[in-house]
């Protein structure tokens, strides 16, 4: 999977708008807990498509610690 130093870096160009437009839709209309809900599924999703315990531990601090 990605190295480290790749963390962060914009993978999806244009599509970035796209996919932000689409989280916030999704988040609407839902409670605090409702998003909070929603954003750890999410991210339970994306971690088992990610798939590489090295990667997302990676991508845990550098959203702990961003630069």
């Amino acid at each position: 999977m990605a190295a480290d130093s790749e963390i962060g870096r914009d993978r999806l160009g244009a599509a970035g708008d796209d996919f932000y437009a689409a989280l916030m839709a999704a988040h609407e209309g839902l409670s605090f807990e409702e998003s909070a809900r929603l954003n750890a599924r999410l991210v339970l999703l994306l971690a088992n498509r990610v798939g590489d315990l090295e990667t997302l531990r990676a991508a845990i601090e550098a959203a702990r610690n961003p630069s």
